[in-house]
């Protein structure tokens, strides 16, 4: 049997004036690829738009799945870790974060693995107790690395360091060349999060968990990059693989 991959969905909403004729929920194909790839099934979870998800709801969801993805999207509501919107703050999504939130708490306590990409892992560390630079720009003193790339997404353009000890590290080396599009990043690391990647800025670009092998995100998105650069589809193998393990 092939392990069950679950990806959160974003939502596509309509603005113009034919109501609900254009709204879509949707998820990267590039990610639904790279997991096919990787020999697993993937499937996608959706959220309400109109009420935040109950606890049955979410154990019968992590029961679909044998590992979780979480993919990028909008920015984290940062009331979610305590803090009111800065004027610098892009489109959040309050029901997509309590809904991913939830499901993050439950697929940890049944220790389910999961994979996060750039919104992923921010939500994840808040979903764990820890804090975001709503802005990077604003808000942080050694920001001199421009993140929100204007190069096409699937291009390299900066450079990460990893730690040597790290699982990270025997996934890819001692460092990468990733792509970036994001202006929110990890400020303070969850308890039970380490960093394992760090940009020349010291951006936070990797996490992983500590005492077991449950949680690995990363800050860039190899999704873009895997058909072209081979050691980024290592993510997904990897997912897929503590997925059939556990």
């Amino acid at each position: 049997m092939k392990p069950i991959i679950a990806l959160t969905a974003d939502s596509l909403i309509d603005h113009s004036a034919v109501i609900n004729q254009h709204d879509a929920d949707m998820a990267p194909t590039a990610i639904k690829e790279a997991i096919v790839a990787a020999g697993g099934i993937p499937i996608i979870l959706p959220f309400s738009l109109t009420t935040e998800p109950d606890e049955a709801q979410i154990n019968q969801l992590v029961d679909l799945f044998d590992g979780l993805l979480l993919p990028g999207g909008p920015d984290v509501d940062p009331t979610f870790f305590g803090e009111e919107p800065i004027p610098q703050i892009g489109r959040t999504a309050y029901r997509k974060d309590a809904f991913e939130i939830a499901l993050i708490k439950k697929t940890r306590a049944v220790h389910k693995p999961i994979f996060a990409i750039c919104r992923g892992i921010q939500v994840y560390n808040v979903a764990c107790g820890g804090t975001l630079y709503q802005d990077l720009a604003t808000q942080d003193t050694a920001y001199a690395i421009r993140h929100a790339q204007a190069a096409p997404g699937n291009f390299p353009t900066h450079h990460v360091r990893i730690a040597q000890d790290s699982r990270l590290a025997k996934l890819l080396g001692n460092s990468s060349y990733v792509n970036s599009r994001h202006h929110q990043a990890v400020k303070q690391p969850a308890p039970g999060l380490r960093v394992v990647a760090q940009a020349a800025d010291g951006v936070i670009e990797a996490l992983e968990s500590i005492n077991d092998d449950s949680f690995l995100g990363v800050q860039w998105h190899p999704e873009n990059m895997w058909q072209v650069q081979k050691e980024q589809f290592a993510f997904f193998a990897d997912l897929v693989a503590r997925a059939a393990a556990n």
